[in-house]
């Protein structure tokens, strides 16, 4: 590479991993060409915002983990630090057995006080008597379903009206097929520890500082402006609307994508790629490069969801519950997974919202496409229903908005961390391309920015190298 020469690094996908990736890399690449090109016509992938009823809100994630680092930490590297906000109250409910009941302390769905449980009433005098009588804890040895083996602990009713719930709303998937090991690994570290499940997970309740901290994080205005504001710090030259459809290794080293349709094909060179696209696209690309690595990507399944958002009259509400909002475990039978009072959490959106209460209702777990298939206005429907028994809705909604997330989160099945050891190892034998996104090692949004920056000084490092061994890589 010669230094009259511009290092040019393509990143696939401009959602918050391929933002994340170009911001990282002007960093450690402050002279580089740095090109996104996102296939949609919008960047920012599950990161959105729309406007209902005068106000701009949510309609992908709409908080960040604040107990890691990384969303924070870009958030303020972007020049947003000052937009940051906490939610208003991060009390809890669960809408089972017919009422709105209180979310007693839990590690990731196992309880950490028995008698909080019993006196929230989630779970039956029977299933009380189960999770009382626990077993000593001994480490796992090998990767389980976390649904297998919190009930193998604590019972079924734990499992159902606790954990599933929980694991439902980040996941969109189901306890008893997602692997302790990667979908939750707090409770895999509670294994870990001498005592009984229960006693561990109080124990380590009982270790969070005493003011709790703040877990949750977002922005006022929404989270979706986060994306835009990382790809503009990046410098990045951003091409919407711009599939892409091969990747070629070139003889000199660096690498050819071909983008756009059959009828217009347009060849862009590149030094290094970062694929922070998800697993289906990204197996297509590296099938001719990776065949491992492809395959294991194209294994991983994805659920679909919806989220309805709902601008209702302050007066339609009967008593807003005492909580931000509520989780409902599939067991019950309801249409909606769970819902947000997102006027009440975030206090930006009801200075904005006036008379009006903001609601978001989600539906759709891994294997609910038929429920995804009704029409928006059936969705509307069931939210609206839904909510009326919870919280005493009545009425009809101001305003109302669909999103519809088809194959939005990846389900990280038993053994998915050998799944992705398997995927890096062959990855190893494609220099100038890294992969980055929610497939790997986490679907929140911290995670995901960890693993663009990963991705970014990965290939950071190999231009590094390349340019000390004096290779010369040209169009």
């Amino acid at each position: 590479m010669s230094g009259a020469e511009r290092t040019r690094v393509v990143i696939v996908g401009g959602g918050i991993a391929g933002a994340a990736a170009a911001e990282e890399l002007r960093t450690l690449l402050p002279d580089a060409e740095l090109l996104v090109l996102e296939a949609s016509e919008r960047v920012g992938g599950k990161l959105h915002r729309v406007e209902l009823a005068g106000s701009t809100i949510d309609v992908g994630a709409e908080a960040m983990l604040a107990r890691r680092p990384e969303a924070l930490d870009l958030a303020t590297r972007v020049g947003l630090r000052s937009a940051v906000i906490h939610p208003a109250t991060t009390k809890a409910a669960l809408w089972t057995r017919g009422s709105l009941r209180p979310m007693p302390p839990t590690i990731m769905g196992v309880p950490a006080d028995l008698d909080a449980l019993a006196e929230s009433g989630v779970v039956s005098r029977v299933g009380m008597i189960r999770a009382t009588v626990q077993r000593r804890q001994t480490p796992v040895a090998d990767d389980v379903s976390v649904g297998d083996y919190v009930a193998s602990q604590l019972g079924d009713e734990v499992c159902d009206r606790l954990l599933e719930p929980l694991l439902g709303g980040v996941y969109a998937g189901h306890a008893r097929s997602l692997s302790l090991r990667a979908a939750a690994p707090q409770i895999a570290a509670l294994a870990e520890r001498d005592g009984s499940l229960v006693e561990a997970a109080a124990q380590v309740y009982g270790e969070r500082p005493a003011s709790g901290g703040q877990v949750f994080a977002g922005l006022r205005s929404g989270v979706g402006q986060l994306v835009p504001a990382a790809l503009e710090a990046s410098g990045a030259t951003v091409r919407s609307g711009a599939t892409v459809r091969e990747l070629h290794r070139v003889e000199s080293g660096g690498w050819h994508l071909v983008v756009g349709p059959t009828t217009g094909v347009e060849r862009i060179y590149a030094d290094a790629v970062v694929l922070a696209t998800p697993a289906a696209p990204t197996a297509r690309l590296l099938s001719a490069h990776a065949s491992v690595a492809a395959a294991e990507l194209g294994a991983i399944e994805y659920a679909s969801m919806a989220i309805v958002s709902l601008a209702v009259p302050r007066f339609a509400i009967g008593g807003l519950p005492d909580s931000s909002g509520f989780l409902v475990p599939p067991i019950d039978g309801r249409a909606i997974k769970a819902a947000t009072i997102s006027s009440r959490k975030w206090g930006w959106l009801d200075e904005a919202s006036g008379d009006l209460v903001v609601l978001r209702a989600s539906l759709g777990r891994a294997g609910e496409a038929e429920l995804l298939q009704r029409t928006d206005a059936e969705l509307v429907a069931l939210a609206v229903g839904d909510l009326h028994e919870a919280v005493g809705l009545s009425g009809q909604p101001v305003d109302s908005h669909v999103q519809r997330w088809g194959g939005a989160l990846p389900q990280y099945a038993v053994g998915h961390l050998d799944r992705v050891r398997r995927i890096d190892d062959s990855l190893a034998g494609v220099p100038g391309v890294e992969v980055c996104g929610a497939a790997y090692a986490g679907v929140g949004i911290p995670a995901v920015i960890a693993t663009a920056r990963a991705a970014a000084a990965r290939a950071a490092d190999h231009l590094a190298k390349l340019s000390a061994a004096g290779e010369r890589m040209m169009p």
